[in-house]
């Protein structure tokens, strides 16, 4: 891209929407998805005992099911971000790009 097409992006309103969004919720879901991370690593370095509940009458453990859903957070709050990319910020993107090709 040339700079002037580069100067009548980062001009655009709608890019600055754009940046604004997409900064906002990628630090938002960064900081649920570190609350909950660190929060099962605190878990596990200071409440061993409660990790090691036996879950129902197996030998599983709560510290198995607990671990699980942070793997299932992670990958649904990647899904909400896929989402959200693939309708709002294509949109806002290519309506950027088409009106800085004028």
């Amino acid at each position: 891209m040339s700079d002037a097409v580069v100067a009548r992006i980062e001009a655009n309103p709608k890019y600055q929407e754009l940046k604004r969004k997409r900064s906002t919720f990628g630090w938002t879901l960064c900081i649920l998805m570190f609350i909950v991370y660190y929060g099962y690593i605190a878990l596990i370095a200071f409440d061993k005992p409660f990790l090691a509940q036996q879950f129902g009458d197996g030998v599983t453990s709560l510290g198995i099911p607990i671990g699980m859903g942070v793997i299932v957070f992670t990958i649904l709050i990647t899904a909400i971000y896929v989402r959200r990319a693939n309708s709002e910020y294509d949109t806002l993107t290519a309506e950027i790009l088409k009106e800085a090709s004028k």
